[in-house]
């Protein structure tokens, strides 16, 4: 039937567009819907008659009997919490006395007897159908406009003759049971809307009545809780118990509870809300280390995180309340309490920074997307028409770079969760814990240029990719050289501490890419100069000739320029020529002798005689002149 959500449904969307008035308008409107639905609206110009009270069958039967009951308590309830707001807008100064106050508390007691009503109701199971949650829900619901209207009696209104802080006892006893109620929903089914109810009235009213009662600050509104709940009501008890069976049991106290420690520094923690939520996020991280060893799964492994997220934030929130409590007090910066509860505030926002930064970093890799491997090409599960096979196919660019964006995004958030821790109060005072962070600054900001340098690798843009990783590079260094706190365990999930390996193999990374960008570069340089000359038709482009061993780059050969014409002179390589002139002075081995050779040196000189005799040719090519 989820009672708290159709309540929390029809408030938010009243709210969203105006205030108590709008929605108690809306209200009626709905009211007068859902009884000429039923049968129930008195007729135009007709006396009215009073009609019979809504029955458990009738419910089972319809839903919308149930909803008339609530949107008739929420009315009375907006009705009220109208006049309040009315009262508080143009007499701020002073306090709601007579008949506005007679008021508001009858539309209160209105509201409480139509919740009641419902309760009452949904208790008869058979003849309703309502399950064991729907009729927490209603109570819960029951009792916080009981301790509403309980609140509005006690503060500023009417009070028992008894002037004792005791007077708050009711007031305490309703809201308690509320909030026991609405915790074990929230455990067993996880729903944000009961995290909202408590948040949004319950715990605050619990708060201010406990404080009115002289309960100590230091006692958390669970332990209020679990001391004021009606513990006679068997029945409540024993559906509570059945839905979280450690509702009411005390929460075992650790030493960690008492003190928390930021870089050296110890402080105490002066609320125990403070210490329950640290509690609660110390046992949540001990739950993602063992998840985080278990899981191979990114998603799973980020999503695991929520709790730890929610357990940090509880405790921001608690630390924040606690600091606007004592400043309303007029509590000096100087006291002992505001400051632990300083040290306190920087410790527990760190620690929600750090894991969410850790969180983003599960989610762009294992490696601080050091790498970027394509994804491995999947086939269509479906077969082809033609009953061939499906050919794979790589993963396309503009999947890389749909990738390459979101890793990108993730590094905005880091190094934005990153700038605001350097924003807490009091951060900036301490050098070495500014320089730490610039440190891991350095090294997200590296990791963001290096996914830029991929995304223009798959463009083809390698002096922008150049550009980029020489960019990265500096950073790393930074990162590499700058100071960094104590490693976690590295069985530990991720946080925002960078271990000094990680830095150095970022630096190496990058090194090695930054040499591989620039001959890139270097040879798409090149090849333009290349393609620039020969479409230019320069006199310096080397003719075809010349290039023999070079392929064309652009895959054309300018069949125009094959040799220089007209010829010029130039030198021109040919294979040496050597002369041996000691051979015909020198006897080597293997040689014949003088002796065999001179009758053929004779004949060498007949043969030269003989030349001799003859006339000689005179000019050129044997003419005379």
């Amino acid at each position: 039937m989820d009672v708290t959500k159709f309540i929390a449904d029809h408030r938010e969307a009243a709210f969203l567009l105006g205030d108590y008035n709008t929605y108690r308008t809306q209200l009626s409107g709905r009211l007068r819907t859902v009884r000429k639905k039923l049968g129930r609206a008195t007729a135009k110009n007709a006396k009215y008659a009073g009609k019979a009270p809504v029955t458990a069958e009738e419910i089972g039967k319809n839903i919308e009997f149930l909803h008339l009951l609530l949107l008739t308590s929420e009315r009375a309830w907006a009705h009220a919490m109208a006049m309040k707001t009315a009262h508080a807008e143009d007499n701020a100064d002073k306090s709601i006395s007579g008949s506005t106050r007679q008021h508001i508390i009858s539309r209160l007691h209105k509201a409480v007897h139509s919740a009641e009503d419902v309760v009452g109701l949904l208790s008869d199971h058979k003849a309703s159908g309502a399950s064991e949650t729907d009729v927490l829900e209603a109570k819960g619901y029951a009792y916080s406009l009981a301790g509403a209207e309980q609140f509005e009696k006690q503060a500023e209104g009417i009070r028992d003759s008894d002037a004792s802080p005791d007077r708050w006892s009711s007031t305490l006893t309703n809201y308690a049971a509320a909030r026991v109620i609405y915790s074990a929903l929230l455990k067993s089914t996880k729903k944000d809307m009961f995290r909202e109810v408590l948040a949004g009235t319950t715990d605050p009213s619990i708060r201010y009545a406990a404080y009115q009662h002289r309960i100590p600050r230091t006692v958390g509104v669970p332990a209020v809780a679990r001391r004021f709940f009606p513990k006679d009501d068997a029945e409540l008890l024993k559906a509570i118990e059945k839905l979280d069976p450690s509702a009411l049991k005390e929460e075992e106290a650790t030493s960690s509870s008492s003190t928390i420690t930021w870089r050296n520094r110890k402080a105490n923690i002066v609320d125990a809300a403070i210490g329950q939520a640290l509690v609660s996020a110390e046992s949540a991280s001990a739950k993602l280390d063992q998840f985080s060893k278990s899981s191979s799964s990114q998603k799973d492994r980020a999503n695991a995180y929520d709790d730890v997220l929610i357990a940090s934030q509880d405790a921001v929130d608690a630390t924040r309340r606690a600091i606007e409590e004592l400043e309303k007090e007029g509590v000096d910066e100087g006291d002992a309490r505001m400051q632990d509860l300083r040290v306190t505030s920087l410790a527990v926002n760190y620690d929600l920074v750090a894991w969410r930064v850790g969180r983003d970093r599960v989610l762009v890799g294992s490696d601080d997307g050091l790498t970027f491997s394509p994804n491995p090409p999947q086939k269509p599960r479906k077969p082809r028409k033609d009953g061939k096979e499906w050919v794979e196919r790589e993963e396309p660019t503009g999947r890389k770079l749909a990738r390459l964006r979101e890793r990108i995004a993730l590094y905005d958030a880091i190094l934005q969760s990153v700038d605001s821790v350097k924003e807490l109060r009091g951060a900036v005072r301490d050098a070495g814990f500014i320089a730490e962070l610039d440190g891991q600054r350095s090294y997200f900001q590296a990791s963001k240029c290096l996914n830029l340098a991929h995304s223009h690798a798959l463009l083809s843009s390698p002096k922008q990719a150049l550009a980029l990783c020489n960019r990265a590079l500096s950073l790393a260094a930074q990162a590499a050289s700058a100071p960094r706190p104590a490693p976690s365990t590295p069985d530990s999930a991720p946080k925002l501490v960078v271990s000094e390996q990680q830095a150095l193999t970022l630096k190496e990374k990058l090194e090695n890419l930054t040499s591989h960008y620039r001959g890139l570069v270097t040879l798409s340089n090149l090849s333009a100069n290349s393609n620039i000359a020969s479409k230019a038709q320069l006199t310096n482009a080397a003719p075809l000739v010349e290039k023999l061993n070079e392929y064309p780059s652009s895959g054309t050969v300018d069949l125009k320029n094959l040799v220089t014409w007209p010829p010029k002179l130039k030198p021109v390589p040919v294979k040496p020529l050597f002369f041996d002139v000691a051979w015909n002075y020198i006897e080597y081995p293997g040689r014949p002798g003088r002796a065999a050779q001179e009758p053929e040196s004779e004949k060498m000189q007949v043969d030269e005689k003989a030349e001799e005799a003859k006339p000689a040719k005179r000019g050129w090519f044997g003419f005379g002149r």
